[in-house]
Formats: C-alpha cells, sequence, structure tokens
C-alpha cells in the first residue's frame, strides 16, 4: 500500500493542477489529477458526465476513483474541489500531508472565467463561486495539514512554499 506524496485540494481556479503537475516535476514523481482520471474512466469530460449522467453518478465515480488514487498513488495527488464533500474521502484524508491551495475571489474568478467545462458554476459563474468558496472553506482548512495561498504568486512559487512544508519523505520525490 503506498501513501501520496501530498493532496492538494482546493477551490476551482485554485491551481491545484498547474501547481500539481510543476510541484511532481520538482520532486521527480507524477502527478495524478482525479479529474483527469475521471475523464479517462468515463470516457468524456467530466462537464459531460454532469449533464448526461447527473451528478450523484459523477460524485460517485469520482468517490470511486479518489479513493483508489489515496490507496495506491505514491506521487501528487490533485483532486477535485467538491470532493472533499464527501466523508469517506475526508476519513481517507486523514494522516496524509494535504495541502489546501487558497485562493482569492478575484484571481479564483479571473482563473475561472466563464468555463462552462465546470458545471457547478454554469449559470452565473461569478455569484455560485462566491458561495462556493463560501461552503467548502471551512472543509478545506480542516482537511489541511498546510494551507499555501496561489493568489498573486506564479506557480513556481507555490512549488517552493508547498516543498518547505512536505514531510522530510516528501522532499525527496518518491523516494522511500
Amino acid at each position: 500500500m503506498s501513501t501520496p506524496i501530498t493532496v492538494l485540494i482546493g477551490p476551482p481556479g485554485a491551481g491545484k493542477t498547474t501547481v500539481g503537475e510543476a510541484l511532481a516535476r520538482r520532486l521527480g514523481a507524477e502527478l495524478r489529477d482525479t479529474d483527469t482520471e475521471i475523464e479517462a474512466r468515463a470516457g468524456k469530460a467530466v462537464a459531460d458526465i454532469f449533464v448526461e449522467d447527473g451528478e450523484e453518478a459523477f460524485r460517485a465515480l469520482e468517490r470511486r476513483v479518489v479513493a483508489e488514487t489515496l490507496a495506491e498513488w505514491d506521487g501528487v495527488v490533485s483532486v477535485g474541489g467538491g470532493a472533499v464533500l464527501d466523508a469517506d474521502t475526508r476519513r481517507d484524508l486523514d494522516g496524509r500531508h494535504v495541502v489546501y491551495l487558497q485562493v482569492e475571489f478575484e484571481d479564483a474568478a479571473k482563473r475561472v472565467g466563464l468555463n462552462q467545462a465546470r458545471p457547478l458554476l454554469a449559470g452565473n459563474p461569478r455569484a455560485r463561486l462566491k458561495k462556493l468558496l463560501e461552503e467548502r472553506l471551512p472543509v478545506y482548512e480542516g482537511l489541511a495539514t498546510a494551507t499555501v495561498s496561489t493568489s498573486g504568486r506564479h506557480p513556481e512559487e507555490v512549488v517552493d512554499a508547498i516543498v518547505e512544508l512536505l514531510p522530510e519523505r516528501g522532499r525527496n520525490g518518491g523516494a522511500r
């Protein structure tokens, strides 16, 4: 049974995938982005899963992918922003190095834009993003073993901050 070096959590627009890729490169590890894995398994985009199969089906697949990843993956993990709402996922994250990528609303709004590929932001994206950030903030903060702001920072600056916060074994990348 493996354990990830670190797990990145945060809302849409926090930079989980971008920072995750840069962090994995820095550590000589690989990134598993659970949304990307979900899309590969479903054979369609997350937005299409929401539309065609419904949020409940998406969340069930997300739960399976996240559980498997946390049990098997020894690199860097980036989980979808809503994955942490699942009680079983929160339990699975307990005891792991979890970095909450904090982002200010304005930065998240700029990064997300009017991207219709984010189904939970359809309609009025700014209002929905603001509400989503407010609702999820206590969950992200409660799960985090470390918090790193991505607002106004280049991904490499964020990676620098994360590397400083990693347990010693994580600083050596995939080496155990």
